[in-house]
């Protein structure tokens, strides 16, 4: 019996979409290279290298119990296209993507080269909505509708088609 099941998941969308605020509200562990500790990062406001860090479930899902353990590193990857080449490099890493996408802004140039990427990379993929605190709450769940309605217009001609879409505040104002 192996003592831990470690899942490598990355974090990929357009730059400012809330990847780094994601891997933090979800992280118990945090490696010294994640949430922009470069100081490179901190000056220019953006993810520059990759960050590691993780959480680990319990109890283990019994489907999983033979292991002690099931950690999850994130692997929060760059959103600015010219890093490019770091993204591919921390998709090589990855048994799953994390699609991350600001609701505010839909769909952006950064987010589909990312889900291209996805697509040679990986096999498994779940579309995150994030920054839903930012919009109305009257017309919140109609706007959710409407962004996963035109993403799965978007998904249909990918492997990724029946991926899961949820929505999430990674940092919520209330």
């Amino acid at each position: 019996m192996s003592d831990v099941l470690n899942i490598s998941v990355g974090l990929l969308g357009h730059v400012d979409c809330g990847k780094t605020s994601l891997a933090k509200a979800l992280s118990t562990t945090s490696s010294t290279a994640c949430f922009d500790k470069n100081p490179q990062s901190q000056e220019r406001g953006i993810t520059i290298d990759l960050g590691f860090s993780s959480f680990t479930v319990s109890p283990v899902p019994e489907n999983l119990s033979r292991y002690k353990v099931v950690q999850f590193t994130l692997v929060d990857c760059p959103g600015h296209a010219s890093l490019i080449r770091t993204i591919i490099g921390g998709s090589q890493i990855i048994n799953i993507a994390l699609l991350v996408i600001d609701i505010t802004k839909g769909m952006e140039t950064q987010t589909a080269e990312c889900l291209v990427v996805a697509e040679i990379t990986c096999d498994k993929m779940i579309v995150v909505l994030n920054k839903i605190d930012l919009l109305d709450e009257k017309t919140r769940d109609s706007i959710i509708t409407k962004t996963m309605k035109k993403l799965r217009v978007t998904l249909a001609g990918t492997k990724f088609k029946n991926a899961s879409i949820v929505s999430v505040s990674a940092s919520p104002n209330d």
